[in-house]
C-alpha cells in the first residue's frame, strides 16, 4: 500500500480545517476554568439544604460538552440539525430543585457555547460579571422577604366535637387564632380511609410563640394525631 493509500484512509484534513487543536485545548481548558468559578459561586451562594455536589459537577461538565459540541457544529447548519436530533432522544428525569439552579445551568452552557465558539473574551467578561452579580446579591441579601411564614399541617378526627361543641377543625382554628397574627386554609385531604382529614394552613405565627409550642397546643385539640410546623422565610412549601 502506497503512502498516498495511507493518506487517504487517515484523512484528517477536515478536522484540522475545521479546529486547530490549539483551539479545542483552549475551549475545554477555559470551559473547565469558567465553569469551575461558576461552581464555586454557586457553592457559597447557596442557602438551602438542598445542596447537591453532584449538580455542581455537572455544571462544570455541561459546560465543557456544550464547548464541544460547539467546536463540532461551527458553521455547519447540517451539522447543527444532526445534533439537535441526536440530543432530542436525551430525557431529563430529575427536576430542578430550585429556580436559580436553572440560571446557573443556562450560564454554564452559555460558557460552553461562547468557549466552543471561540468567543473567548466574552467567556470570561459573562463569567466574572454574573458571577459577581451573585456574590453581591448574596453578600446584602438583595429581595429578602422579611415576613416569616409557616406552612402547618394537623390532623384531625373527620367527626366529632368537643366539650365545647366545636368540631376538630373549628378548635384547631381556634388554635391558630391565639398564636398567629394571620392564617389561611389552603388544602383539606382526607387520610387513613376516612378516618381522618388533614388540613394544611400558610400562617405567620407571633413572634412570642415557639413552633415547638404550637404543636403541642394543636395536639391538645386533635387528639393526640400527628401535627406539623413547617417554618422558613420563603422556602415553605406544601
Amino acid at each position: 500500500m502506497t503512502e498516498t493509500d495511507f493518506s487517504s484512509i487517515f484523512d484528517f484534513q477536515d478536522l484540522s480545517g475545521t479546529f486547530s487543536v490549539l483551539d479545542v485545548f483552549l475551549s475545554l481548558l477555559l470551559a473547565f476554568v469558567l465553569t469551575s468559578i461558576i461552581g464555586v459561586v454557586y457553592q457559597k451562594t447557596h442557602r438551602n439544604v438542598s445542596y447537591s455536589q453532584s449538580f455542581v459537577q455537572t455544571l462544570v461538565l455541561v459546560g465543557m460538552v456544550i464547548a464541544v459540541i460547539m467546536l463540532v457544529v461551527g458553521s455547519n447548519i447540517a451539522r447543527a440539525f444532526a445534533l439537535v436530533g441526536a440530543l432530542s432522544v436525551i430525557r431529563f428525569r430529575n427536576a430542578v430543585k430550585e429556580t436559580r439552579d436553572v440560571g446557573f445551568l443556562f450560564l454554564a452552557m452559555a460558557v460552553g457555547m461562547t468557549t466552543g465558539t471561540r468567543f473567548y473574551v466574552l467567556a470570561i467578561a459573562a463569567t466574572v460579571i454574573i458571577c459577581s452579580v451573585m456574590l453581591i446579591m448574596y453578600r446584602f441579601d438583595w429581595f429578602r422577604a422579611d415576613i416569616q411564614r409557616q406552612v402547618i399541617k394537623v390532623q384531625v378526627p373527620a367527626d366529632g366535637v368537643d366539650d365545647s361543641g366545636n368540631s376538630p377543625s373549628e378548635a384547631v382554628e381556634m388554635i391558630l387564632a391565639a398564636n398567629c397574627t394571620s392564617f389561611e386554609m389552603i388544602s383539606a385531604e382526607s387520610v387513613r380511609g376516612g378516618a381522618l382529614t388533614e388540613y394544611s394552613y400558610t400562617a405567620q405565627m407571633r413572634k412570642t410563640v415557639k413552633p415547638q409550642e404550637l404543636v403541642s397546643a394543636l395536639r391538645d385539640v386533635n387528639y393526640g394525631q400527628k401535627a406539623t410546623v413547617l417554618t422558613g422565610h420563603d422556602q415553605t412549601d406544601v
